[in-house]
C-alpha cells in the first residue's frame, strides 16, 4: 500500500507520521510504502528540530535517519501514485481536493479514519465511508509552526496513538 501523509510545511507533522508508519510497517512486515508531502511545503527543508525532538521522545520508534528527510509540495502525481493520502486537518482535505478533483477522493482526514473508518473493509469502501461523514475540523491534529517543544511532544504521542490505531484498522 502506498500512503501519502499530508501537512502543510512537510518539516513536523506529516514527516512525525510519516517515520512512524514505516516504523509499524517494518515491524509488522506490511508492504507500506510511505511519503510525506505538505500543501504549501518549500522543497527541499530539512525536518523541524523540534519535530525531531518530537519523534525522539517517543522511544518505541527506535532509530531512523531523521536528517535524511527533505520536504516536499504535493503534486498530482503524488496523488496518482498513492493508495491513501492521510491528512491533518480538514482543510487539507480540500486542498487536495482542488489540486486534482479525480483523485482527491483518496485523501481523507486521519484523525477521522482512524475514529470512523468501518473495520474489516477494504482501503478504498474505509476512505468512501470516512468521506461521506464529512470534515469535522474538530479533530485536526493541531499545526505546530509557532509551538513550543513541549506541543511537538504531545503531537508525537497523539500521532503515535493514531498511527498504531491505524495499523490495527487497516489490514
Amino acid at each position: 500500500m502506498k500512503i501519502v501523509t499530508l501537512g502543510t510545511a512537510n518539516v513536523a507533522r506529516s514527516v512525525m507520521l510519516a517515520y512512524m508508519l514505516a516504523t509499524i510497517a517494518e515491524a509488522e512486515g506490511r508492504d507500506w510504502r510511505v511519503n510525506s508531502a505538505g500543501t504549501h511545503a518549500v522543497e527541499n527543508l530539512s525536518i523541524s528540530p523540534r519535530a525531531w525532538a518530537g519523534l525522539e521522545s517517543v522511544g518505541e520508534l527506535g532509530d531512523h535517519n531523521y536528517a535524511a528527510h527533505r520536504s516536499h509540495l504535493i503534486t498530482a502525481s503524488d496523488l496518482d501514485e498513492a493508495d491513501v493520502v492521510l491528512v491533518m486537518e480538514a482543510s487539507q482535505v480540500r486542498y487536495v481536493e482542488n489540486l486534482d478533483e479525480r483523485l482527491g477522493v483518496r485523501a481523507v482526514h486521519f484523525a477521522s479514519f482512524v475514529r470512523s473508518a468501518p473495520l474489516d473493509e477494504p482501503l478504498a469502501a474505509q476512505i468512501r465511508a470516512v468521506r461521506a461523514l464529512g470534515l469535522d475540523d474538530t479533530l485536526d491534529v493541531a499545526d505546530l509552526s509557532s509551538a513550543e517543544e513541549a506541543a511537538y511532544e504531545r503531537c508525537a504521542r497523539e500521532l503515535w496513538e493514531l498511527a498504531q490505531a491505524f495499523a490495527v484498522i487497516v489490514v
